[in-house]
Protein backbone atom coordinates (compact mmCIF):
# COMPACT_ATOMS: atom_id res chain seq x y z
CA UNK A 1 0.00 0.00 0.00
CA UNK A 2 1.26 3.18 -0.85
CA UNK A 3 0.48 6.64 1.44
CA UNK A 4 -0.22 9.67 -1.00
CA UNK A 5 0.89 12.52 0.87
CA UNK A 6 0.01 15.86 0.26
CA UNK A 7 3.46 17.69 0.47
CA UNK A 8 2.58 21.94 1.12
CA UNK A 9 4.54 24.52 -0.86
CA UNK A 10 6.02 26.69 1.79
CA UNK A 11 6.71 29.92 1.30
CA UNK A 12 9.51 31.55 3.06
CA UNK A 13 9.39 35.32 4.03
CA UNK A 14 12.63 36.82 4.74
CA UNK A 15 13.69 39.82 6.94
CA UNK A 16 11.50 43.00 6.19
CA UNK A 17 9.40 40.77 3.65
CA UNK A 18 5.99 40.15 3.15
CA UNK A 19 4.09 37.84 1.03
CA UNK A 20 0.75 36.16 1.11
CA UNK A 21 -1.14 32.37 0.81
CA UNK A 22 -3.76 29.89 0.00
CA UNK A 23 -3.78 26.40 0.57
CA UNK A 24 -2.10 24.06 0.20
CA UNK A 25 0.38 26.37 0.60
CA UNK A 26 1.61 27.31 4.27
CA UNK A 27 3.96 30.34 5.00
CA UNK A 28 6.84 31.04 7.17
CA UNK A 29 9.59 33.25 8.81
CA UNK A 30 12.55 32.85 10.92
CA UNK A 31 15.14 34.83 13.10
CA UNK A 32 12.22 36.58 14.99
CA UNK A 33 14.16 38.11 17.60
CA UNK A 34 12.85 41.50 18.23
CA UNK A 35 11.21 41.87 15.33
CA UNK A 36 7.39 40.61 14.90
CA UNK A 37 5.96 38.45 12.50
CA UNK A 38 2.27 39.59 11.83
CA UNK A 39 -0.09 36.95 10.29
CA UNK A 40 -3.33 38.84 9.03
CA UNK A 41 -6.03 36.29 7.33
CA UNK A 42 -9.35 36.23 6.65
CA UNK A 43 -10.53 32.31 7.81
CA UNK A 44 -13.54 32.05 5.87
CA UNK A 45 -12.11 32.70 2.46
CA UNK A 46 -8.72 31.11 3.27
CA UNK A 47 -6.48 33.28 2.89
CA UNK A 48 -3.36 34.45 4.56
CA UNK A 49 -0.57 36.87 4.80
CA UNK A 50 3.30 37.52 6.87
CA UNK A 51 4.89 40.52 7.22
CA UNK A 52 8.40 40.41 9.27
CA UNK A 53 8.36 43.82 10.63
CA UNK A 54 12.04 44.92 11.43
CA UNK A 55 11.18 48.53 13.46
CA UNK A 56 7.97 50.20 14.99
CA UNK A 57 7.63 53.86 12.80
CA UNK A 58 8.55 54.34 8.99
CA UNK A 59 10.11 57.81 10.35
CA UNK A 60 13.07 55.77 11.13
CA UNK A 61 13.92 55.19 7.78
CA UNK A 62 16.69 56.53 6.66
CA UNK A 63 16.91 56.64 2.67
CA UNK A 64 14.33 58.03 0.27
CA UNK A 65 13.36 54.28 -0.70
CA UNK A 66 10.77 53.34 1.50
CA UNK A 67 10.58 49.45 2.20
CA UNK A 68 7.02 49.13 3.39
CA UNK A 69 7.55 45.69 4.64
CA UNK A 70 9.80 46.76 6.87
CA UNK A 71 7.79 49.08 9.32
CA UNK A 72 5.03 48.57 11.67
CA UNK A 73 3.06 51.64 10.68
CA UNK A 74 3.57 50.65 6.80
CA UNK A 75 3.85 46.89 6.92
CA UNK A 76 0.12 46.35 7.97
CA UNK A 77 -1.42 48.59 5.67
CA UNK A 78 0.49 47.25 2.46
CA UNK A 79 -0.49 43.72 3.68
CA UNK A 80 -4.50 44.93 4.22
CA UNK A 81 -4.22 45.85 0.70
CA UNK A 82 -2.10 42.67 -1.00
CA UNK A 83 -4.80 40.51 0.61
CA UNK A 84 -7.97 42.52 -0.36
CA UNK A 85 -6.49 42.46 -4.38
CA UNK A 86 -6.43 38.63 -3.53
CA UNK A 87 -9.64 37.80 -2.66
CA UNK A 88 -10.37 38.12 1.34
CA UNK A 89 -12.44 40.71 2.93
CA UNK A 90 -11.20 43.39 5.09
CA UNK A 91 -13.82 43.68 7.49
CA UNK A 92 -13.54 39.53 8.20
CA UNK A 93 -8.87 39.52 8.93
CA UNK A 94 -7.74 38.10 12.12
CA UNK A 95 -4.83 38.19 13.59
CA UNK A 96 -2.11 36.57 14.85
CA UNK A 97 1.44 38.12 16.07
CA UNK A 98 4.71 36.68 17.23
CA UNK A 99 8.21 37.91 18.25
CA UNK A 100 9.45 40.92 19.51
CA UNK A 101 11.79 39.69 22.23
CA UNK A 102 14.20 41.38 24.27
CA UNK A 103 16.99 40.00 22.58
CA UNK A 104 19.93 41.76 24.40
CA UNK A 105 19.97 43.40 28.26
CA UNK A 106 20.62 47.07 28.49
CA UNK A 107 21.94 48.38 31.26
CA UNK A 108 20.90 51.85 30.21
CA UNK A 109 16.92 51.00 29.92
CA UNK A 110 16.91 53.50 27.16
CA UNK A 111 13.39 53.14 25.36
CA UNK A 112 15.74 53.26 21.81
CA UNK A 113 16.77 49.72 22.73
CA UNK A 114 12.91 48.41 23.77
CA UNK A 115 12.81 47.41 20.01
CA UNK A 116 11.07 44.67 20.24
CA UNK A 117 8.09 45.32 23.19
CA UNK A 118 7.89 48.72 20.86
CA UNK A 119 7.63 46.46 17.44
CA UNK A 120 4.42 44.62 19.39
CA UNK A 121 3.26 47.72 20.78
CA UNK A 122 3.12 49.41 17.54
CA UNK A 123 1.70 46.50 15.43
CA UNK A 124 -1.23 46.45 17.65
CA UNK A 125 -1.65 50.02 17.10
CA UNK A 126 -1.92 49.44 13.97
CA UNK A 127 -4.35 45.85 13.95
CA UNK A 128 -6.69 48.67 16.00
CA UNK A 129 -6.42 51.37 13.36
CA UNK A 130 -7.72 48.96 10.88
CA UNK A 131 -10.71 47.23 13.27
CA UNK A 132 -8.31 44.03 13.04
CA UNK A 133 -9.17 41.56 15.57
CA UNK A 134 -5.88 40.24 17.62
CA UNK A 135 -6.71 36.20 17.88
CA UNK A 136 -3.72 35.13 18.97
CA UNK A 137 -0.04 36.16 20.52
CA UNK A 138 3.37 34.74 21.45
CA UNK A 139 5.42 37.92 22.10
CA UNK A 140 8.05 39.22 25.04
CA UNK A 141 10.99 37.05 26.31
CA UNK A 142 14.32 36.63 25.23
CA UNK A 143 14.59 33.79 22.37
CA UNK A 144 13.81 34.24 18.78
CA UNK A 145 11.21 32.45 17.19
CA UNK A 146 10.42 30.72 13.70
CA UNK A 147 6.30 31.32 12.71
CA UNK A 148 4.73 29.06 10.46
CA UNK A 149 1.02 30.03 9.41
CA UNK A 150 -1.65 27.41 7.60
CA UNK A 151 -4.28 29.31 5.90
CA UNK A 152 -6.28 26.37 5.73
CA UNK A 153 -6.99 25.86 9.13
CA UNK A 154 -5.81 29.34 10.64
CA UNK A 155 -2.85 27.54 12.74
CA UNK A 156 0.03 29.36 13.42
CA UNK A 157 2.49 27.01 14.60
CA UNK A 158 5.38 28.99 16.44
CA UNK A 159 8.92 27.49 17.42
CA UNK A 160 11.14 28.89 20.06
CA UNK A 161 14.46 28.49 20.77
CA UNK A 162 14.73 26.27 23.69
CA UNK A 163 11.50 26.72 24.76
CA UNK A 164 9.89 24.03 22.05
CA UNK A 165 6.45 24.38 19.67
CA UNK A 166 3.18 25.84 19.94
CA UNK A 167 0.08 26.25 18.33
CA UNK A 168 -2.03 29.28 18.25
Amino acid sequence: MINSVHISTIIKVGIAEMNIVKPPGLIRTSGLGSCVGVILYDPIHEIGGLAHIMLPDSSLAKNGTLNHAKFADTAIEALVKLLVEAGAKQMLLKAKIAGGAQMFQFISGSEMMRIGPRNSEAVKEELKRFNIELKAEDTGGSSGRTIEFNPKTSELMVRTVNHGVRVL
